[in-house]
């Protein structure tokens, strides 16, 4: 075992007492609820995280590309919903090959979703699609619950498909508004005998108010294993709960009030912040000091607020605005409890994009 002095910069540390308690908490409140998980693996892209959520109970995992769900499924992840649109011959064959390995489901808010998936899937194993529904967030997603019907109708009568029901990634803070719009749909469906067997929604920020949208029968929150910055300004817990930090080293001090630390936007991402924070980043020792700029390899610190001051050669740690970004930018993570390392362990999916 290493001491986490002996880990060159920059890295990043996940401190694992941290995720254990993020964890606890989220299933808990789920367990409390009645409100299955079905945890997003983009924030940690590490199957043994993943593994660790659905022993805690999780129903099984949540991946946004076929890499990064074949690296869950080399993994030993068995059950996945990959929820976005699978487009074109390559990853229709990538996908077939992944659906004959695990328990997938998959999403189309489009009829040539639906029509390409139709065209490579049999009556033997059917693919699994739900209908994406836009509630308010703007991306993708079927603009009507009229439109879900005549999605989910196409989808029902392939014979290489199966409708499994209705996803959605809601618009932050207006749990009502999306749950509003899917009690119309599911409504719709039913009485056009497509009653919907899953209604996934899912997004950390109003996790813990998840029980409110009573058309839900699963949630897929992501970044609440680590949380960041964003989650605590969100008001998800506080600081204390960020389970990921960037290690990085003082490599000048240009002027009493200026220091430079050796992880730019190549180590802490470039993600803006809500307020009332600001910056790129706290500074965990250094509380007041503000991370006012990045480069790619460099990030400029205001230290004109604090008392003490790092010097050159010091280390520091960076509780990023935006873990799940961070993750991508890394091969590989130390596992630490305090200041021991327990182990390294590799972003098996990073970069896995496609």
């Amino acid at each position: 075992m290493m001491h986490i002095n002996d880990i060159d910069t920059p890295s990043v540390l996940i401190d694992l007492d941290r995720v254990e308690a993020n964890l606890k908490r989220a299933q808990d409140y789920a367990d409390m609820h009645d409100l299955p998980l079905r945890p997003h693996v983009k924030t940690h892209k590490l199957p043994e995280m993943a593994q660790k959520q659905v022993a805690l109970g999780a129903i099984g995992i949540t991946c946004q590309k076929i890499g990064e769900a074949t690296a869950m499924a080399d993994g030993g992840l068995t059950d996945i919903f990959l929820p976005y649109n699978i487009i074109g011959t390559s990853k229709l064959d990538r996908l077939v090959d992944l659906h004959a390995r695990v328990t997938l489901s998959v999403t189309a808010d489009s009829t040539d979703t639906v029509a390409g998936y139709a065209a490579r899937f049999g009556a033997a194993k059917p693919l699994n699609v739900l209908v994406e529904c836009d509630t308010g967030a703007g991306r993708c997603g079927v603009q009507s619950p009229e439109e879900t019907v005549e999605l989910a109708q196409q989808i029902n009568d392939a014979p290489g498909l199966t409708f499994g029901g209705l996803m959605t990634y809601p618009p932050r803070g207006n749990i009502a508004q999306a749950d509003a719009w899917l009690h119309k749909a599911k409504a719709a469906l039913e009485s056009a005998g497509l009653p919907p067997k899953v209604i996934s929604s899912g997004g950390t920020p109003d996790m813990y108010r998840a029980a409110e949208g009573t058309a839900t029968t699963e949630y897929r929150p992501g970044t609440y294993i680590y949380s960041d910055r964003m989650q605590v300004a969100f008001g998800v817990g506080t600081l204390d709960d960020c389970a990921l930090t960037v290690k990085a080293t003082v490599v000048s001090r240009p002027n009493v009030n200026r220091a430079v630390i050796d992880s730019g936007s190549k180590a802490l991402a470039a993600d803006a912040v809500p307020a009332p924070y600001t910056g790129y980043g706290h500074l965990v020792e250094y509380p007041n000091a503000v991370i006012i700029a990045l480069s790619e390899e460099h990030a400029v610190v205001d230290l004109s607020a604090c008392v003490d001051k790092p010097l050159i050669g010091d280390t520091v740690r960076v509780i990023p605005n935006h873990a799940c970004v961070v993750t991508n930018l890394f091969d590989m993570v130390y596992l630490v409890r305090g200041d021991t390392v327990e182990r390294e362990a590799k972003i098996t999916s990073r970069g896995n994009m496609r």
